[in-house]
């Protein structure tokens, strides 16, 4: 039995500026989002509750993203160390380029003070010395036990080649097919990779403006320091003392006083990469992540900050979030008729056994459920989207027209699919009420006995 209704409005249609977006395709139908005039390259603005993509220029393309890495380097460090471990600078730390914090080999510096160092003034020295901090725990024994200041440049690149693997796991986790690290610090590079078939393929360091908001979707909404990644990323000034030295960071994100809800963002630059963004806004219970790549070059920095405002105001103006349990789209269970059950005990013999059907009780709303959303991995569960006014919400049901005996109660035998731009974002299984047993020769002695010898 497979049936469909649909929602409230009109199909889909979403008009873009661009000939290549997160959607795939040029819209030329009249749509507020043909307004966008953006200097970026590649852009993107998504829903950081559900990962949804809600605009997109060139949003699947891989490109350079310089320092906006090391959000991701920021979050595994905190989700693989602890902030009051002490950590030893190696050679190969101290020597990176500008911008640094110019921390020397064999100085001992505390983990949570470089990561305001990483992500306040993005300094490269700090992002690989954290690194090799996390990456030589995955090291061979010899390697954790020798003191980092000793470190030769190969095994120190050892262990920011195991930290990276940390990033690209993580990546892949999150659904980020084209992001691909190398570095920390989000410094320009390539690599030979052997794949599984044996083969080499040159992979660059690269992300797309897509994928760039889903990482920091998660950073703030599902990795298990969110809020210290909140914490670092909003303070705007921060000192500390090391090593009979005392430092200043300063933060760079101008972003977080330009709009009301600003929640956190990172910067970036390299001659490749141009100038990169991306930035965090929640406000009126909603929560946008935007991402830029290519946003300018010299003289062009500020850029950037007006691209985040135009994304950001058009998610607030055009964007509202909806149920899926609100009337007229909540799936109506009056549907889910009893189901008959092939070789069923019933209490009379000879008749159709039957089994309810009823939808599987979901958390309450705000509870988490992995596979609730497909966006499930950025937050907690909710059970809606943030949605234009012309866009539809379309139901879809199905369930089993018979069982075979044995059941038992809760088996899954269907689904109810809350779909937007053929999309799954919430499933809600269709569950047997009662236990069926099967008939069975011992059964049907048991019955003549009852009804037709002991009854006499």
């Amino acid at each position: 039995m497979k049936k469909s209704v649909g929602g409230f409005f009109a199909a889909l249609i979403l008009g873009l500026s661009c000939p290549v977006t997160a959607l795939g395709a040029n819209q030329e139908d009249v749509s507020p989002a043909k307004e966008i005039s953006l200097y970026a390259t590649a852009a993107a603005l998504i829903d950081g509750d559900s990962g949804r993509v809600l605009y997109g220029k060139n949003a699947d393309t891989p490109m350079a993203m310089a320092s906006t890495t090391k959000i991701m380097t920021c979050i595994q460090v905190l989700e693989n160390a602890d902030p009051d471990e002490m950590l030893t600078v190696s050679s190969y730390a101290a020597g990176m380029p500008k911008v640094k914090l110019y921390i020397k080999q064999g100085e001992q510096y505390r983990v949570g003070d470089l990561l305001y160092s990483l992500m306040l003034e993005s300094h490269n020295d700090a992002a690989v010395a954290l690194a090799e901090h996390v990456g030589r725990k995955y090291l061979p024994e010899e390697l954790q036990n020798k003191p980092a200041s000793e470190y030769t440049a190969k095994e120190s690149k050892m262990a920011v080649a195991a930290f990276a693997s940390l990033m690209n796991q993580k990546a892949s986790e999150l659904g980020c097919e084209n992001t691909w690290f190398i570095t920390p610090n989000g410094l320009d590079a390539e690599e030979a990779v052997t794949l599984p078939d044996g083969s080499i393929q040159t992979k660059q360091h690269c992300t797309t403006a897509a994928e760039l908001a889903r990482i920091m979707a998660y950073c703030i909404r599902k990795s298990p320091q969110k809020e210290r990644f909140l914490e670092i990323t909003r303070t705007e000034n921060y000192s500390f003392s090391a090593n009979g030295r005392s430092f200043s960071c300063a933060n760079h994100n101008a972003f977080l006083n330009m709009m009301s809800g600003a929640l956190s963002g990172k910067t970036g630059f390299t001659n490749k990469a141009g100038y990169c963004y991306v930035g965090a806004l929640e406000r009126d219970g909603k929560t946008f992540v935007v991402a830029l790549l290519a946003c300018g070059w010299p003289d062009n920095k500020n850029y950037k900050w007006s691209d985040t405002r135009k994304l950001m105001e058009y998610g607030l103006e055009h964007y509202s979030y909806r149920s899926f349990l609100e009337e007229g789209v909540r799936f109506d269970e009056r549907k889910l008729l009893p189901v008959p059950v092939r070789n069923g005990r019933t209490d009379i013999l000879g008749r159709m056994a039957y089994t309810g059907i009823q939808l599987k009780a979901q958390p309450e709303e705000g509870e988490e459920k992995a596979d609730a959303l497909s966006g499930g991995a950025f937050g907690e569960m909710r059970m809606g989207l943030l949605l234009r006014e012309d866009e539809e919400i379309r139901v879809e049901y199905s369930w089993e027209d018979s069982l075979e005996a044995p059941v038992e109660q809760g088996t899954k035998v269907g689904s109810v699919r809350y779909i937007v731009d053929d999309t799954v974002y919430l499933e809600e299984d269709i569950v047997t009420v009662d236990s069926v047993e099967r008939i069975d020769f011992t059964w049907c002695m048991e019955q003549i006995l009852d009804r037709f010898l002991v009854r006499r």
